[in-house]
């Protein structure tokens, strides 16, 4: 895409979602009149794009953050709470956290799951790709997300601390 100077239809669905989700946990008004770019350059592209680009986005944005304050650019930070995002997949009825792209292709359902550090859902993305699933697996799907998604945040707050 950066050699043609234009971005391709992915990209700007991945661009809208990691926004949509950053400024879920976001205090807007805050900011003042500031606009923040944050670029996800993913490196290896082994399945769950989306979700390393909304929880690697979510470490920039609150670095990018601090630096303000720091600078007295901005009195508090304006994170409301953390953030992450995880992929999860039933294959030959096991469900999966974290697909690589081998195992995304062969899920018979694939789900793509964004959630604050208080467990509020910021964006849930399930498809059927082999057969339709049911309720008890959809609640399946969103007990082991939120799992994945509380070791990424003990991740987050290891690395960047506490956000008040």
């Amino acid at each position: 895409e950066a050699s043609k100077g234009k971005q391709g239809g992915r990209t700007l669905e991945i661009q809208r979602l990691v926004g949509r989700s950053l400024r879920a946990v976001t205090d807007m008004h805050q900011m003042g009149e500031r606009s923040i770019w944050i670029d996800c350059d993913v490196i290896q592209a082994d399945g769950g794009t989306r979700t390393a680009s909304i929880t690697g986005a979510y470490i920039a944005l609150a670095d990018a953050f601090s630096t303000l304050k720091e600078k007295g650019l901005i009195k508090q930070c304006p994170l409301l709470d953390y953030l992450a995002a995880i992929s999860i997949g039933k294959i030959a009825g096991e469900i999966r956290l974290d697909l690589s792209y081998d195992e995304d292709s062969q899920a018979d359902v694939d789900m793509n799951l964004v959630m604050t550090g208080n467990g509020r859902m910021v964006e849930v993305q399930g498809t059927a790709e082999q057969s339709p699933f049911s309720k008890k697996d959809l609640d399946e799907f969103l007990a082991m997300g939120w799992e994945g998604i509380q070791r990424l945040i003990t991740l987050q707050k290891e690395l960047i601390g506490s956000i008040a």
